[in-house]
């Protein structure tokens, strides 16, 4: 099954959330999937790294679950290819091989978290759901920040200046003398940026700012 260009047509905030597996094994794929399917959950499934990597669209939401014995692409090499492309996407790295040492490098490097096999389906369902919920909740995040950067690109040069004394908790008469511009014509731009960035209050203005990370506007 292709979800990849139905997926791209649509937007990642409206897209159903997918759980990638990536493991050469047949039998281990299979029983995931079922595992996966039996909580409604979509599932693409991939016998090798190269062929999740034609298939992958890092702007859908879900999970990625690898296996880290695999022949053409080991697990944390495929790892280290999502990271390259700004996958952003949780990953859940499975081992059938004791390896404290690259359980440690995978999660330094941000994997989601670390399985080794046997695993129990009860827990290991529950890890796919919260990696699915972390990812939908990050992208919610990003989604909003997007929208602040976006109002932020419509301001002018002089309204993004405003903008840097209002969040300093700086008064009108102070912009004015800092700017060499009339209290007026201050009044004017803050009145414009606020409504650009769809705020009705200093307060309003400084949670955006807060959400989105921002502490001034150059």
């Amino acid at each position: 099954m292709n979800l990849k260009n139905n997926m791209e047509n649509d937007s990642s905030k409206n897209a159903l959330p997918v759980t990638y597996i990536v493991d050469d094994d047949r039998m281990a794929r299979e029983s995931l999937r079922w595992l996966a399917e039996s909580a409604h959950l979509t599932v693409m499934e991939f016998k090798s790294g190269n062929e999740f990597l034609k298939q992958f669209n890092h702007n859908a939401p879900g999970c990625v679950v690898l296996d880290v014995r695999m022949p053409d692409i080991n697990g944390m090499d495929l790892f280290a290819r999502l990271k390259k492309m700004g996958a952003s996407i949780p990953v859940i790295i499975v081992t059938g091989h004791a390896d404290v040492a690259m359980a440690v490098r995978a999660m330094k490097a941000g994997a989601f978290d670390f399985v080794e096999k046997p695993y129990n389906d009860a827990i290991m369902l529950e890890l796919i759901q919260s990696a699915i919920n972390f990812d939908r909740d990050k992208r919610e995040h990003q989604h909003k920040v997007d929208k602040i950067q976006n109002r932020i690109k419509r301001l002018t040069p002089r309204e993004s200046e405003v903008m840097k004394f209002v969040l300093n908790s700086k008064q009108n008469k102070i912009i004015a003398s800092e700017l060499g511009i009339s209290i007026k014509t201050v009044e004017l731009h803050r009145a414009n940026l606020m409504s650009k960035m769809n705020v009705s209050s200093p307060t309003e203005l400084v949670r955006l700012a807060m959400l989105a990370g921002i502490e001034n506007v150059n």
